[in-house]
């Protein structure tokens, strides 16, 4: 019989006392009278260990028990192959985590963590959604909330209540490394796929308090409004930069989309690698605590982001007891120290004792985390739901993914010219070229936080290429010819209806992702030169922002559209450029002419883009949306 059993049939001692004297194990009590009672019967080290969210791989499982700990974090399922093969594996781990977690002291419950940037994507044969930046293209709220909705599932699958998604950056450099985890650099756009936070979670009932954070049942999940703030905007695009700009225009252009998650009830923050006007965020009192939990009430809790609190220090950690103490009297409730469990319990501790963090900050910290943990039910449903493990890449989720591909692309050419458009692609052709590395690389399709953090290339998760796509969509006696490396060789002797070429990046997050050149790599800019002077040809962009594109390099493309990095179901490509549905993106961001122009956003004085904010063709000719 598990520790939760045990409890559930009352036999269960705790602190010595019987269950029925503890407030906080009654759910008909209200959260504030069980978060008062549990705090008054915790020791300093167990709220310690509450304040503290630690990687699987850095201690046993009795860590968790013995420390009381409040949360366990999963970075790479799948780094685990003696334990963990399939999502049956993942929720059995989890369940052995949450277990310890019910046997320790007091019995609360951990928060079983991962990241799910687009979709549970670290475990194999989920559904793999588009990156952020199509669902900016997308522009679809509904759409995003019924993707929020999907991920909650899958992620509750296989054993996590809390997720790190979604992120609320704004971007303003294309250089950054993350830019295809944000939605727009248009802040009005990032604020409309704050939606995404009501999928996860629910949408509160009417008459629930302002800013409250809202979990609605055993089907939804704690969501993270990631980087608090300004994490979009540092100086030349660096991840862990300084973003360099007054109060008003940080209110503005960054804040605005986390003031949106908050009234949607999002139940946590995540903050920024970065700085503000030199100040790191992991010590920011004005903004973490003046603004963020005074001025607009959050009542959630605010956690660090991996090892951030180390930012604070220059260099990184060299005054380990400094950043402790300068992170938590800022306002951090929780600190994300993946590795260093027991010097982080022993610095806070020490730092409580000599004065140096307030018993009050402690206590402030401490209830907000256990709030959120009575919120959404977890001392009365600690444990997976196993009757949605079907949910985990089911048809019905990947049927959603593919009406995100198709609507996140945009048309950016159709014809050189105007008025004999390459788009549709006939079905019925006779021989087609499909051409670039790209168009059969799931791994590439998918971008990073895929199965690893950074991604990788190959199949490495269960989805569908674009050159399986096409070879599913056309007739069946239409030849397709695929080469990923095409020569002069490729065209002796053959006569191809048209080519579809498709060149992008390989995969990448944060700082690998750092560009100062962007142009397409690999051998892209050769095989368009090649396929494009030998046949009519559809170029099809993989990437996570825009690519620089030469005005004779353009000029030769028949068509181009841009299909960011749609994730598994490469089927929603075909559906549009073969003419079964109509395009319907528009540029979530300003696609530049050259590199010299970083960083440019719309309004800018000296705004000259290759194609503005928001742009789009349809299929037909002269229909542009702009």
């Amino acid at each position: 019989m598990s520790q939760y059993e045990r409890e559930k049939q009352g036999t269960n001692q705790i602190c010595g006392v019987d269950d029925s004297c503890c407030v906080y194990k009654d759910p008909n009590q209200s959260v504030e009278a069980r978060v008062k009672d549990l705090l008054s019967r915790m020791t300093l080290r167990e709220k310690a260990a509450q304040m503290l969210t630690i990687e699987k791989t850095c201690a046993d499982f009795s860590v968790i028990k013995d420390l009381s700990l409040g949360g366990f974090f999963v970075a790479m399922p799948y780094h685990y192959p003696d334990i963990i093969d399939s999502p049956t594996d993942l929720v059995n781990m989890m369940e052995s985590a949450q277990n310890e977690a019910l046997a320790s002291r007091l019995g609360i419950p951990i928060f079983c963590c991962n990241d799910a940037m687009h979709g549970e994507a670290m475990v194999h044969g989920a559904t793999v959604f588009p990156h952020n930046i199509g669902l900016g293209a997308a522009r679809d709220a509904d759409l995003v909330q019924r993707i929020g909705a999907a991920t909650a599932l899958e992620a509750r699958a296989v054993g996590m209540n809390y997720i790190f998604s979604p992120n609320l950056a704004v971007m303003r450099d294309l250089r950054w490394g993350r830019c295809f985890e944000s939605f727009s650099e248009d802040p009005e756009l990032v604020r409309s796929m704050t939606s995404f936070i009501s999928g996860l979670q629910g949408v509160p009932p009417e008459g629930h308090p302002q800013n409250y954070p809202f979990v609605g049942g055993r089907r939804k999940v704690l969501g993270c409004a990631m980087h608090f703030v300004g994490a979009g905007g540092p100086e030349f695009g660096l991840m862990e930069g300084d973003t360099k700009c007054s109060f008003s225009d940080l209110e503005t252009i960054h804040m605005t989309p986390y003031l949106d998650a908050l009234a949607r009830g999002v139940s946590t923050v995540m903050l920024s690698y970065t700085a503000w006007n030199g100040i790191r965020l992991h010590e920011q009192h004005f903004l973490i605590t003046n603004i963020l939990k005074e001025k607009h009430g959050f009542k959630g809790f605010v956690i660090s982001d991996w090892e951030g609190i180390d930012t604070i220090s220059d260099p990184y950690r060299a005054d380990y007891r400094y950043c402790v103490a300068a992170s938590f009297n800022a306002g951090v409730d929780m600190v994300f120290e993946p590795y260093r469990h027991e010097e982080f319990m022993d610095t806070l501790t020490s730092l409580v004792e000599s004065g140096d963090i307030s018993m009050a900050r402690i206590d402030d910290a401490v209830e907000r985390i256990l709030g959120i943990k009575f919120i959404a039910g977890l001392f009365e449903h600690p444990l997976a739901d196993r009757e949605l493990l079907d949910t985990v890449g089911c048809k019905a989720h990947r049927d959603l993914a593919r009406e995100a591909v198709r609507k996140s692309l945009v048309l950016l050419k159709n014809g050189k010219d105007k008025n004999k458009p390459l788009l549709p692609l006939d079905k019925k052709a006779k021989r087609i070229l499909v051409a670039g590395r790209h168009a059969d690389d799931l791994g590439y399709q998918c971008g990073g936080w895929t199965m690893t953090k950074y991604g990788t290339s190959g199949r490495i998760t269960i989805g569908t290429t674009i050159l399986e796509a096409i070879k599913e969509a056309v007739a069946d006696r239409t030849e397709v010819i695929y080469e990923p490396d095409p020569s002069p060789a490729t065209f002796d002797g053959k006569e191809f209806s048209y080519a579809i070429a498709v060149v992008g990046e390989p995969a990448y997050a944060e700082s690998k992702g750092y560009n100062t050149e962007l142009t397409i790599p690999f051998n892209g800019i050769d095989i368009i030169n090649l396929v494009c002077d030998n046949v009519p040809t559809l170029v099809v962009l993989i990437s996570g922002r825009p690519l620089v594109l030469e005005t004779n390099l353009l000029e030769k493309m028949d068509a181009l559209v841009a299909a960011w990095l749609p994730g598994s179901e490469g089927r929603g490509i075909t559906d549009v450029v073969f003419g079964d549905y109509e395009f319907q993106g528009l540029l979530p961001v300003t696609w530049l002419k050259k590199a010299e122009q970083l960083p440019m956003n719309y309004g800018h004085q000296s705004y000259d883009p290759l194609f503005p904010l928001g742009y789009g063709l349809r299929m037909g000719p002269n229909k542009c949306n702009e």
